[in-house]
């Protein structure tokens, strides 16, 4: 939702009457500034326990709208609320725009050039810990197809019958969003990408590269064009300090 859309929606749900072209034009200002509260109104509590805020209930719901529906994320699967997207300090040396991986904590960010990211909680699998360095999405893809490697069907051959790729789906391993992560033009295959295996995040699984809730990587597929820099951290050098 652009700018003018967003001050537009907090305008008619703050002004019972009517807005004169004019009269909107000069609020727009004070409205953005103000978020539409009154002196002294109170701001919105956090709850504590953000997986039982609702906000954040509502920022995971369900998107019915997609070519395949994505039902609401079981906040109660997600291991711990710090998991949840969300704008942190950060003071790496990266610029804005570039997206910094840490497998060892399980976060991707996107730092935001202001002493700032969005973090996003993330699931890695052996992939998301076999690769690390400098790298660009080369491509971007909406419900993309899987293809399983070969040694992979060699380890399950239960997976011989998707050789030549896995259709779209909400069952898809790589759900509703894959971003392609190449260096020096070669594809690492390295992958951010969805998944509905909420359970996952913030864990350690037997597969993939990084998965990210389908809500959050459609966010960020939404925020990153091609081309952007994505720095993948090594296990010795993580962004936060190791979680005990």
């Amino acid at each position: 939702m652009s700018f003018l859309s967003t001050t537009a929606e907090k305008a008619r749900h703050c002004n019972k009457g009517s807005l004169s072209r004019r009269g909107f034009v000069i609020g727009t200002a004070a409205l953005a500034l103000a978020g539409c509260q009154t002196t002294g109104a109170p701001k919105r509590k956090t709850v504590a326990d953000l997986r039982q805020d609702p906000y954040y209930k509502a920022v995971y719901g369900p998107m019915p709208e997609e070519k395949f529906p994505i039902p609401a994320v079981n906040l109660n699967q997600i291991p711990d609320g710090k998991y949840l997207r969300q704008v942190v300090d950060y003071n790496g040396p990266e610029v804005g725009g570039t997206l910094v991986v840490d497998p060892s904590n399980r976060f991707l960010y996107l730092v935001r050039g202001d002493g700032t990211a969005m973090r996003y909680g993330v699931g890695v699998g052996r992939a998301g810990f076999s690769w690390n360095g400098d790298a660009v999405i080369q491509y971007k893809r909406q419900w993309p197809k899987w293809t399983p490697p070969a040694e992979m069907i060699a380890r399950q051959p239960e997976l011989e019958e998707f050789r030549y790729g896995m259709a779209p789906g909400i069952e898809n391993p790589l759900g509703a969003r894959a971003l392609y992560l190449f260096q020096n033009g070669k594809d690492t295959l390295y992958r951010l990408h969805g998944t509905n295996e909420h359970w996952s995040i913030g864990k350690n699984v037997s597969s993939g590269c990084i998965r990210m809730l389908n809500q959050d990587v459609i966010d960020l597929y939404n925020r990153v064009p091609n081309g952007s820099r994505v720095v993948v951290r090594s296990a010795s050098n993580p962004v936060e300090p190791l979680s005990v």
